[in-house]
C-alpha cells in the first residue's frame, strides 16, 4: 500500500467513491499551505461556531433538548409523543431544543410551536437525512458544521433531557449529556428516555456488563428514567423541578 505523496486522490482518481478518498487523503501528506489554510482555519470556523452560538443562545431562559430519530415519520407512535411531550414541556415554561432537522427533531419544535413557546433547531450539514423543519422560530434557527460544537450547545443551554429512539446520533447525544452529569461537569439535570421496550435491551448491557465489570457505579444507574407516556416523561421534569422549588417560567 502506498501511502506517500502530495497529490488529491479525489483529483487524480475521479472515480473514487467519498468513502475511498478521505481515506486516500487521511494518508497523504499535506504542502505547508494545504496546512495553514485548511487545517489553521478550521479553527477559526470552529470558534466562529461557538460564538455565534452562545450569542444566540445566551437568552433562551430554561429549555429542554428533545434527542431522536429523524428517520421516524409522521404516523410513527413515537413522533406523535414527541409532540405532545413538547407541547406539555413548553407549557410548564420551557422552551425546546432540537436538532432541527425531521423526524423526532420536527416533531419537538412542531410541539413547542403548537404551544406558542421557544422552538428551537441546532440543525447540522449532513449529505442526505437533515434540513430544517418548518416549526423553528427564526431567530433561533442555527447551523453547524461540526458536530462537537453543536453537542455542546445542546447541553450548555438545557436543562433536562428527553431521549426518544433514535440512532448513533441519538445514542451520541444521550452519553454525552449522561457523562458530563456523572462526571459533574453539569448539573444533575433530568433525562427521560421514552420508550421501555425500544431502550431495554441497551439498559439491560448497564447493568449486565458495564456495572457488572466495575466500568460504572450503582449509582450511575440513577441518572436516567424511563418512561411509556407523555404524562409520565412531563411527570418526572416537573416533579424534578419542584423538588428544587424552581420557577421555570420565562
Amino acid at each position: 500500500m502506498e501511502i506517500e505523496g502530495t497529490r488529491d486522490e479525489s483529483l487524480v482518481n475521479p472515480e473514487l467513491d467519498i468513502n475511498e478518498t478521505k481515506l486516500h487523503n487521511s494518508f497523504r501528506q499535506k504542502t505547508w499551505d494545504e496546512t495553514i489554510t485548511k487545517d489553521s482555519w478550521m479553527v477559526f470556523k470552529v470558534m466562529a461556531e461557538f460564538v455565534d452560538g452562545y450569542e444566540k443562545l445566551a437568552k433562551i431562559g430554561p429549555c429542554v433538548s428533545i434527542f431522536g430519530s429523524a428517520r421516524l415519520k409522521p404516523e410513527s407512535q413515537y413522533y406523535k409523543m414527541a409532540v405532545e411531550i413538547a407541547e406539555k414541556i413548553t407549557k410548564l415554561g420551557f422552551g425546546i431544543i432540537t436538532g432541527g432537522g425531521p423526524g423526532i427533531m420536527e416533531a419537538g419544535n412542531k410541539g413547542a410551536f403548537n404551544a406558542k413557546g421557544k422552538s428551537i433547531g441546532l440543525n447540522i450539514d449532513l449529505p442526505f437525512e437533515q434540513h430544517f423543519n418548518p416549526y423553528i422560530n427564526k431567530s433561533y434557527s442555527m447551523n453547524f458544521d461540526y458536530f462537537f460544537v453543536r453537542k455542546v450547545m445542546f447541553v450548555k443551554y438545557s436543562q433536562g433531557f428527553v431521549v426518544m429512539p433514535g440512532g448513533f446520533g441519538t445514542l451520541d447525544e444521550l452519553t454525552e449529556a449522561m457523562t458530563l452529569i456523572q462526571t459533574n461537569k453539569i448539573g444533575k439535570f433530568p433525562i427521560v428516555l421514552v420508550g421501555s421496550e425500544f431502550w431495554g435491551g441497551l439498559l439491560e448491557w448497564f447493568k449486565a456488563t458495564l456495572l457488572k465489570e466495575g466500568m460504572i457505579a450503582e449509582d450511575d444507574l440513577d441518572l436516567y428514567r424511563v418512561v411509556d407516556t407523555a404524562d409520565e416523561a412531563v411527570a418526572h421534569i416537573k416533579a424534578f423541578y419542584d423538588k428544587y422549588s424552581v420557577n421555570v417560567n420565562f
